[in-house]
């Protein structure tokens, strides 16, 4: 839903398509990863509560009575200050009774700035889910990609949330290794996955969006070797329980299925999209998907 004068570039998760919108922060308060190019555009600031109270005063009664959920934006919205933070799960308590759930994305900066309480304290004011980039489980790649963080201590921090029961949505980027490590950036980001068993996990698949720099330091992937990643990363994964889902915009493969229960169904059409791929004048083709904005 869009009532307020938001500051572009907006991004949120295909699964918060329904969801209000609410900018707490804007920009990403680790804006240094070299292939994301999201905010790229703009300065990281935390905006006042009262501002965001005043927004939520201004939504027409009847609408408020049928927000059921919230996105915080932009990119790290966990990164706000935990007594604002609070005062605005508060506010948005008050002022859309109807409201269920709050998500925002996390950034491992954020997680790693608040204790277990925190998150606790902002689980019973119904933040439920927080969207996690973790990129890849291969700290080669991680560091190629400045994440500022390897994959240990982002999978202790990961866990940190679980245990103060939060519920995580995870992404990692297909093709974000090149062809050097692309086997590699796979399967350990598959074992990490595995470790972990967040409640969902998303593939994308990388592509330009100011961060051309990046892709000369790779070997990009052709459109056969992304299926070809993929598949490695689908027989590798054994989480206990989580939802995978392919459905970004950047991802020309849509998958969708549970682990462990569609295992072998997403291997299957993975296998099978590969077999048809061959025989396609774009097999061999790096993908060249750009955005029109920003």
């Amino acid at each position: 839903m869009d009532f307020f004068p938001y500051d572009y570039p907006l991004f949120r998760p295909p699964s918060e398509a329904d969801s209000l919108i609410v900018q707490a922060t804007l920009g990403c308060s680790q804006n240094q990863c070299r292939f994301c190019g999201m905010y790229k555009t703009k300065r990281y600031r935390q905006r006042p509560l009262a501002e965001l109270v005043a927004e939520l005063e201004a939504i027409p009664p009847f609408y408020r009575a049928l927000i059921r959920r919230v996105f915080l934006a932009d990119g790290d919205a966990l990164s706000y200050d935990q007594p604002a933070l609070l005062g605005l799960l508060d506010a948005l308590a008050q002022r859309l009774p109807a409201v269920q759930r709050v998500g925002a994305y996390a950034s491992p900066r954020s997680l790693a700035g608040k204790s277990p309480a925190e998150l606790e304290q902002l689980r019973q004011k119904k933040l439920r889910i927080l969207y996690f980039g973790l990129e890849s489980g291969d700290d080669a790649t991680l560091q190629l990609a400045a994440k500022g963080y390897d994959s240990a201590t982002m999978l202790q921090l990961c866990q940190k949330a679980q245990q103060a029961g939060l519920k995580l949505s995870v992404t990692a980027i297909l093709g974000l290794a090149g062809r050097a490590r692309s086997q590699e950036h796979a399967q350990a980001t598959a074992a990490w996955i595995s470790q972990l068993s967040p409640a969902y996990f998303s593939l994308l698949t990388l592509f330009r969006r100011h961060n051309d720099a990046y892709f000369r330091s790779i070997e990009p992937l052709s459109h056969g070797d992304i299926l070809t990643e993929a598949l490695w990363l689908l027989e590798a994964l054994q989480p206990r329980q989580t939802i995978l889902r392919s459905n970004h915009v950047s991802n020309f493969l849509l998958l969708a299925g549970s682990y462990p229960k569609d295992r072998q169904r997403l291997i299957d059409e993975t296998r099978a999209a590969l077999l048809a791929a061959r025989r396609q004048p774009w097999y061999h083709q790096v993908p060249d998907y750009r955005e029109a904005c920003y």
